[in-house]
């Protein structure tokens, strides 16, 4: 990988980057007020599961494919996953946040390449489009492969679900910290689990996850949009 893909990939993964990524816990704030999760270690197991049960199952998975499908100029099989991967968030909240994400981050890439008409019009290729198909397409411009784009995903999501919990849990910056050693130990795993994912094997069951996000929906107070 070229020094500047590699600068590309830590660029999208920043919480800096202004697509909103900041203002969802991803129901971790229901479960702090509703599951049990009320220090470091429940909140570090809540966040591991989450990585391999859901996030490696579906959202990296789907962005894997898409990144290919963006290379090939494949249009047809990208809708497909977009279209996935709206079918399958199961509360509202979920769905918003992803169709917010997804729709900020096309709009970040027209500023950032607004000369460049073949990219322009592939940001407009869904007409509602989420995050991990719009983050495909965000990386699939870069050299890097589909293994380093997909760390890249799994190490921002960590950064800002660490961040969600020492806000509400809340946590010492070092217990934050530790948590996201541990996330970051982890993601190799998961990132070789959704690669390897064929398009049947994928899925978004998290059952508890749902529950959680449709009670936070009409939680009394809350911090978080998800």
């Amino acid at each position: 990988m070229t020094s500047s893909s590699l600068l590309q990939l830590i660029w999208l993964a920043s919480p800096a980057l202004p697509i909103g990524g900041f203002s969802y816990s991803e129901v971790l704030e229901a479960a702090i007020d509703r599951a049990g999760v009320s220090n470091e270690i429940s909140a570090g197991a809540w966040l591991l599961d989450q990585l391999h049960l859901s996030l490696a199952r579906a959202d990296l998975a789907v962005a894997a494919k898409a990144i290919g499908a963006w290379r090939r100029r494949d249009l047809e099989a990208v809708n497909e996953l977009n279209d996935w991967m709206l079918q399958t968030r199961e509360s509202s909240e979920l769905r918003l946040q992803t169709e917010q994400m997804g729709r900020s981050m096309m709009d970040w890439l027209r500023n950032q390449h607004a000369d460049d008409d073949g990219l322009l019009a592939l940001t407009r290729a869904c007409a509602s489009p989420t995050y991990p198909v719009a983050f495909a397409l965000a990386v699939s411009v870069t050299r890097a492969d589909v293994r380093d784009c997909m760390t890249s995903f799994a190490f921002g999501w960590a950064e800002n679900m660490t961040q969600a919990a020492v806000k509400t849990v809340p946590l010492g910056q070092s217990a934050g910290q530790r948590i996201l050693a541990m996330l970051a130990d982890e993601i190799p795993p998961a990132v070789a689990q959704a690669v390897a994912l064929m398009d049947s094997e994928r899925q978004a069951f998290t059952p508890m996850l749902a529950i959680l996000s449709a009670q936070h929906e009409v939680q009394y107070s809350r911090l978080f949009r998800s």
